[in-house]
Formats: structure tokens, C-alpha cells, sequence
């Protein structure tokens, strides 16, 4: 995840939720990327190392164990640049052109130059980061399946340039959740500026949760909703799916309207975010929460050393393949 910004529900939803079952089955790295930060804030780069470190507090509010995972900062372990270097060398311009989440970017992006060097070439760092630790499997969301399958490709290009199978094709692991959209029915995001964040205060989701893009067709509450394409609905189906036959029923039959909708549903948000947002403040202010100690900054250098170990050992085998190295 890139420092940017306050996490939002969708990160949860998309993310962070798979990341702790994820740690049940299999060794994982959870990287900071604030090079990849760099790329988009540069102009302004503000506060990316102190962002790490709150994002590292939401981390470990969520669920994710510094105990079980390698949580790190990327620009710690400088063998993601060498990396990204050879990968690049032998990456066509073609191949990174037409991702699609680059053209994405530059068009909604607004404020910013995006039209960088590195900005076109942040799918190959993101390779560069995956395949450094060898990973089987990585897990994303539908938006990303073209970045993983471009780091397919060069492992591909990597195996018939050199002969040499050092890096595994990484599959992809979707979350199960279905994508959650922002308050205006887009795709949630910081750079949209339409999103729930997790430390958001319980009045700041109730003002938040007010501005919600609800059921267009619906113009008086007398009208029928239509549930199935009523944004807010969609909240009850993936945070109250106890009381979502209810709400969509009350929703369809005019009992419902769609103000009292998104005030009960604030009070449902602002529920299942409570204990997230205590263990959360626990994290930031002492440094401690059961089961481990260390404040985000401790975690971070502890997650370098473990992830140098690993990248180390796989930029020793490249450089010998790309003749680099004896």
C-alpha cells in the first residue's frame, strides 16, 4: 500500500480483511511503498515517512501480526531499485503502456503531473517488489490483474533472455469481497477524495455517510427503491448482512427513505469501527496491543532486516545471470 493518505473502508474491505486470513496460510510480506508514493507525490511529498507509520497503526488495528508477517518500508531494502533496474532494461515500452490503471490515472488524477517518467514505469517497480521475494502468490483486487499479469510476462521474457528460472509466475488471490464504492459512486479512493476512513471520527461518518450518492431513480421517498443499484444498500449487504433483507424490503415497499437509510447506517459503521479505532490509538500512542510490542517505527526496521535477507539473496542470483557478478 502506498503512504498517501488515511486508510479507508475500502482498503478494509478490499484489502486488509484478506491480509489477516491470509497470514493463517502462508508467509507474507506487506510493504510500505513509498517509492511508489514518491511517484504520484513528488511535487509534494509532505508527509510520506509519517503516513508510513500511521498506516502501519491501521495495519496492526486490522488485524495484521508483525509477529507472523514482514511488515516493512521499501525504500529500506534498496534491492527493490536494483531490481526494478535489470527488470526494466528488458520490459518493452509497449508492455507498460497499456496497463490500464496508467491511462486511469492521468485521466482522473486531477492537480497533478502524472506524465512522468517514472509514473509510466511504476508497473515495473511493482514487479520489481513481487518478484524480489520470490512470491507464489499475490493478493489483489480485479483492478490490479493487469499489473500482475504484466509481472507474469516478465518473468517470462526474463526466463527465455537468460535460461534461468529464478522467479515463480505469481498468481493472483482475490479478495472475496465485491469492490466498495466511494460516496459518490466511484470507485472509493484518496485521490477521489470520496472516502470513509477508518479513523474517522463517529461525527465525521455521520456527516460523511449524509452525502452518500443513494438510488437515482428514487426522487420522493413515496417512490420504490431500487436496492440493487442503491449504493448505500450495498453498505447493509457488506456491514449488517443480518438486517439487509430487511433494509432492501423497507427500501423497495417506500416504508424506508433513503435519509433514515444512511443515518442507521452511520451508526452501524461507526459500530463495527470502534474497536478498530481503540486498538488503533493503543498502537500509536504506546506502541504495545496484545500479542506484541514495538511502536510502527520499531516494526518497520525489524520488517527491513527480515525482507534484506530475502532480497539479498535473490539480486545475488540476477546479477550472476545478467552478468553482473562472478
Amino acid at each position: 500500500m502506498r503512504p498517501t493518505g488515511a486508510l479507508h473502508l475500502g482498503h478494509w474491505v478490499g484489502a486488509l480483511r484478506n491480509w489477516v486470513d491470509l497470514q493463517e496460510r502462508y508467509d507474507c510480506f506487506f510493504m510500505v511503498a513509498d517509492w511508489h508514493a514518491l511517484m504520484s507525490e513528488y511535487e509534494k511529498p509532505g508527509r510520506i515517512s509519517e503516513r508510513s507509520e500511521e498506516m502501519v497503526a491501521d495495519w496492526i488495528a486490522a488485524g495484521v501480526d508483525p509477529a507472523r508477517s514482514v511488515i516493512f518500508r521499501q525504500s529500506d531494502v534498496p534491492e527493490h531499485l536494483e531490481l526494478y533496474m535489470v527488470l526494466s532494461i528488458l520490459t518493452p515500452l509497449g508492455w507498460v503502456e497499456r496497463v490500464p490503471t496508467y491511462k486511469e490515472q492521468l485521466r482522473e488524477v486531477k492537480g497533478r503531473d502524472l506524465a512522468t517518467y517514472g509514473f509510466l514505469g511504476y508497473p515495473v517497480l511493482q514487479a520489481a517488489d513481487i518478484l524480489l521475494y520470490r512470491a507464489h502468490a499475490v493478493p489483489v483486487g480485479e483492478d490490479q490483474i493487469p499489473h500482475l499479469e504484466l509481472t507474469r510476462e516478465i518473468v517470462r521474457r526474463f526466463k527465455h533472455l537468460y535460461g534461468q528460472e529464478i522467479f515463480p509466475e505469481p498468481k493472483p488471490i482475490l479478495a472475496p469481497e465485491p469492490k466498495l464504492l466511494g460516496l459518490d459512486g466511484r470507485k472509493m479512493s484518496k485521490s477521489y477524495d470520496n472516502a470513509l476512513g477508518l479513523a474517522d471520527s463517529p461525527e465525521l461518518l455521520r456527516k460523511k455517510t449524509q452525502k452518500m450518492f443513494t438510488d437515482p431513480k428514487r426522487i420522493r421517498m413515496s417512490d420504490p427503491g431500487h436496492p440493487e443499484s442503491c449504493n448505500v444498500c450495498h453498505y447493509w449487504e457488506m456491514f449488517a448482512p443480518e438486517r439487509k433483507e430487511v433494509v432492501w424490503d423497507e427500501c423497495r415497499t417506500s416504508k424506508r427513505g433513503c435519509t433514515q437509510n444512511k443515518q442507521e447506517l452511520a451508526e452501524v459503521l461507526i459500530g463495527r469501527l470502534k474497536r478498530f479505532r481503540e486498538v488503533r490509538e493503543e498502537v500509536a500512542a504506546k506502541g504495545t496491543t496484545a500479542g506484541f510490542s514495538g511502536r510502527p517505527a520499531d516494526i518497520l526496521r525489524a520488517g527491513a532486516e527480515r525482507a534484506r535477507k530475502e532480497a539479498a539473496e535473490t539480486i545475488a542470483q540476477v546479477k550472476r545471470v545478467v552478468g553482473l557478478a562472478g
